[in-house]
């Protein structure tokens, strides 16, 4: 199980913010929970994971990645400009990622894929759900609540793809040069993490804004967990 995610500065934190992120760790773990019970995390938990399932992983991560970069710029965009400095935020951390998939292509070769494979694969069913829930949230106006979703994708990032890595590995028989794809994410999404510690406050500053968010990362969690169950189904 990921460690805790733990705020570096609690105190700059309103009363809102601070009820708003005692409720999003509860979704987080919540959504930890959903994992473990998820097959393919579950076989890599156990020591049973294969190369085939981490093909497998790499071929269903892709299109959600692919998408990702998609939905934090619409995001960006439907904010006006009285959200000037959270938009930044946004458009920045979408530079940062917006080509995260060639890597993640570039590790499913270095594992013995085909790149025309991988680039053909159509989303799950899981990665359709999730992609046309976060494109919907992402084109209202000023769409603060996906805040919720960010704490779930980048907590990933922070909290599980480093330790993912270092398991997949041996178990997968092959080397690092396979999964620098998580391995990124495991050493960089501690920084965008602290960028959305900023935000808290700056977003939630009133209880339905903060029920939105806690909403948002509640159904991305879900539908995240049925992007991977959907790997043994596929």
């Amino acid at each position: 199980m990921a460690e805790p995610v733990v705020l570096a500065r609690p105190e700059i934190l309103s009363p809102i913010g601070q009820a708003t992120l005692r409720q999003l760790l509860r979704v987080w773990f919540d959504f930890e929970r959903r994992l473990s019970r998820v097959p393919i995390i579950q076989r890599l938990e156990t020591g049973t994971f294969t190369l085939l399932d981490y093909q497998h992983l790499l071929l269903n991560l892709r299109q959600q990645v692919i998408e990702g970069s998609r939905w934090i710029s619409r995001c960006a965009s439907s904010f006006d400009r009285e959200h000037a400095d959270i938009r930044s935020v946004i458009i920045g951390h979408a530079h940062d990622e917006h080509r995260d998939y060639e890597v993640l292509e570039q590790d499913y070769v270095a594992a013995g894929g085909d790149l025309i494979t991988i680039r053909q694969r159509p989303r799950n069913p899981g990665s359709e759900a999730l992609h046309g829930y976060l494109m919907y949230r992402a084109s209202e106006p000023n769409p603060v609540g996906l805040l919720g979703a960010m704490w779930i994708v980048e907590g990933l990032g922070e909290k599980m793809a480093k330790d993912w890595a270092a398991r997949i590995e041996p178990l997968a028989g092959i080397g690092s040069d396979a999964t620098r794809f998580l391995r990124y994410h495991g050493s960089n999404d501690d920084s965008h993490m602290n960028k959305l510690y900023g935000l808290i406050d700056r977003i939630c500053t009133t209880e339905p804004v903060a029920d939105d968010t806690l909403r948002t990362a509640t159904v991305v969690g879900r539908l995240y967990a049925l992007q991977l169950e959907e790997i043994d189904v596929a």
